[in-house]
């Protein structure tokens, strides 16, 4: 029973929410610490933002392929504690006096390398544990699991930086990593399928997994969707500190609650999603929301004063909600229609594209902001939502109800694995 199909998915699932709990936490710690004990600038401000993402530039694509050579339990060990290692060392070193802005974007880069071996891992695990046909549950509720997190974790924030100070909050996320590490230790091993092409060159491999994405007639569209929405969400994450506090001149302990409004919003889409999929299909459910996530990133910096909170809590509902269902039903699809032993590196090639994008969404949020003011490049970036609908209606996706209703040539669905020379 230790190891059965059920028990396994519940350590790995709890693993995931003690460690999501905590990274809600830093995610509102680290920026105030940069803001609060640092003065960072706006340009400073965006430089964090892109480092908790740009790593997927980095080592995004070859991460599929190390992954897939690797043991994926202990793949998602070693990033937890990586991670736990360089949160840790914010505290360290502010209490030696000795921490400044670069280790903040060091420390966020770091945590960025961690991430992107552990979403690779994490995400290829659940398919080797879950049957196929409870596979749009599960991601639903690991959606909904996040948004929790993101709904609770904020509040806590704020009224642990109120309480004890931005630097010292940075410690309850480091522990939420090493008691994830804890969990996944007792996991069972697993290794990604498709073990007879682990010898293939590296590069071989990582193009084997490109093109398999980007011709393929529903993962190709999805990806640029995917990218175009998280271009976005990078600008927000370096432009919604500065918009709260250095605009609105909010408290502390009333930014983390005003953030934690993007867990609802993503609470209520993955409590949405499952029936509103199957009743609307998935492919039609993918045109819908990306035009509510279109709706709701244009609402957030409307208003002054209370109107001004009022808009960005009901934008970000709103955004979150079309946001997340995007996501579970696209990560739902590529993981039924990719075959296990190119699993790893479809995963790497879409977070490379459009998990990258954030990172470049960050810098260029943090220029804007300093050279316009942050409200006025939140209204800029909302414009480029747009980009998401037009991805999906471009492309076959249009015309099906459901994304698997779409019956790709043999020159697209050919998985024959990379060859040595």
């Amino acid at each position: 029973m230790w190891n059965s199909p059920n028990q396994v998915f519940w350590r790995w699932w709890t693993a995931g929410a003690v460690s999501s709990a905590g990274s809600a936490v830093g995610a509102v710690a680290l920026p105030l610490t940069a803001l609060t004990a640092l003065d960072a600038s706006p340009v400073e401000m965006g430089f964090i933002a892109a480092a908790g993402y740009v790593a997927w530039l980095l080592i995004g694509m070859p991460a599929g392929v190390l992954v897939q050579r690797l043991p994926l339990r202990g793949a998602q060990v070693a990033a937890d504690v990586v991670r736990a290692a360089a949160v840790a060392s914010v505290p360290l070193c502010w209490y030696l006096g000795v921490l400044t802005v670069a280790q903040l974007i060091a420390v966020a880069l770091c945590v960025s390398l961690a991430n992107v071996v552990f979403g690779v891992a994490n995400q290829t695990f659940l398919p080797a544990v879950v049957p196929p046909e409870q596979l749009q549950s599960r991601n639903s509720l690991n959606s909904a699991t996040e948004a929790t997190t993101q709904l609770g974790g904020p509040s806590a924030a704020g009224l642990l930086v109120q309480a004890l100070g931005p630097v010292a909050t940075l410690l309850v996320d480091a522990v939420s990593y090493l008691a994830s590490a804890v969990l996944l230790r007792t996991l069972p091993p697993r290794r990604a399928g498709g073990t007879g092409a682990a010898a293939a060159p590296m590069r071989a491999m990582i193009g084997e997994g490109w093109r398999f994405v980007v011709r393929h007639p529903i993962m190709g569209p999805g990806l640029w969707l995917a990218t175009a929405v998280n271009f976005v969400c990078g600008a927000q994450l370096a432009l919604y500190p500065l918009y709260l506090v250095r605009e609105l001149h909010t408290p502390a302990g009333w930014v983390g609650a005003l953030l934690a409004a993007e867990g609802l919003g993503t609470l209520a889409g993955a409590a949405l999603t499952p029936r509103f999929t199957a009743r609307a299909g998935t492919a039609r459910a993918l045109v819908v929301a990306s035009l509510v996530a279109v709706l709701g990133a244009m609402i957030i910096p409307v208003g002054t004063s209370w109107a001004a909170y009022a808009a960005f809590t009901l934008g970000n509902v709103v955004f979150a909600a079309g946001v997340v269902v995007l996501s579970v039903t696209m990560r739902t699809y590529r993981q039924l229609a990719s075959p296990p032993g190119l699993l790893p590196r479809v995963v790497a090639t879409v977070r490379f594209v459009s998990w990258g994008a954030i990172a470049v969404g960050g810098v260029l949020a943090g220029l804007a902001a300093g050279a316009f003011g942050a409200r006025a490049a939140l209204f800029a970036f909302a414009a480029a939502t747009v980009l998401a609908p037009l991805a999906v209606l471009a492309s076959p996706i249009r015309r099906l109800r459901d994304l698997d209703d779409y019956r790709a040539p043999q020159a697209v669905t050919d998985t024959r694995p990379a060859t040595v020379p």
